[in-house]
């Protein structure tokens, strides 16, 4: 996977700043507008083929919220952080819609329980996995099996934290977002900093 080149980052220094809109290589014009954009660079990530890299600065963005899972037994499963940039934060609270070139980033660490005298406490070990999801409001990429729905999806694994390995959006990641299909395919709910003040 190549990182577009610096030209690129230029195009998207000028989308954050509101002169262009963030068209990718199926020939969006830098006239044309979809709605909100967000600014976080999403263009430094996603290749021109649509190949989508590992973000490695999403720890100093804005974290949306946590999840604890436990598997059928009650025992911790995973602990799962996700995380965007403050600019997509206040483009849902103030539209209700992930603007286009959104990037979340949700981490998945293993985790250990145990009794203590507070109750039943999960802790976070080892990151396992990776999730990265990109807001796509103009369907840039037909024919690439990772970008459909609205979004780009990857998954990271903790051995190869920079090869993305998901080959197919529909059987690599859809069948967790089933349940949050009439939100967008994200469990908005579960986020309290994306309601509006």
């Amino acid at each position: 996977m190549t990182k577009l080149t610096s030209i690129s980052g230029a195009i998207a220094s000028l989308a954050a700043l509101g002169l262009v809109a963030c068209g990718g290589p199926s020939g969006g014009s830098a006239t044309e507008t979809a709605g909100p954009q967000a600014t976080s660079g999403y263009e430094t990530i996603v290749s021109n083929d649509g190949a989508i890299a590992f973000p490695t600065d999403y720890k100093s963005w804005a974290h949306m919220g946590s999840w604890a899972v436990v598997n059928e037994g009650g025992e911790g499963n995973g602990l799962h952080n996700v995380f965007t940039t403050p600019d997509v934060i206040e483009a849902f609270k103030a539209t209700g819609e992930f603007p286009d070139g959104a990037v979340l980033v949700k981490e998945v660490f293993a985790s250990e329980s145990r009794q203590l005298t507070t109750g039943s406490a999960n802790w976070a070990t080892n990151p396992e996995v990776w999730f990265v999801m990109i807001k796509d409001t103009q369907g840039r990429f037909p024919g690439n099996g990772l970008w459909g729905n609205g979004w780009g999806w990857a998954l990271f694994k903790a051995d190869a934290p920079t090869v993305q390995v998901a080959t197919d959006y529909n059987a690599d990641c859809l069948g967790c977002h089933i349940p949050a299909q009439d939100t967008d395919w994200i469990y908005t709910y579960a986020y309290p900093t994306l309601e509006a003040s």
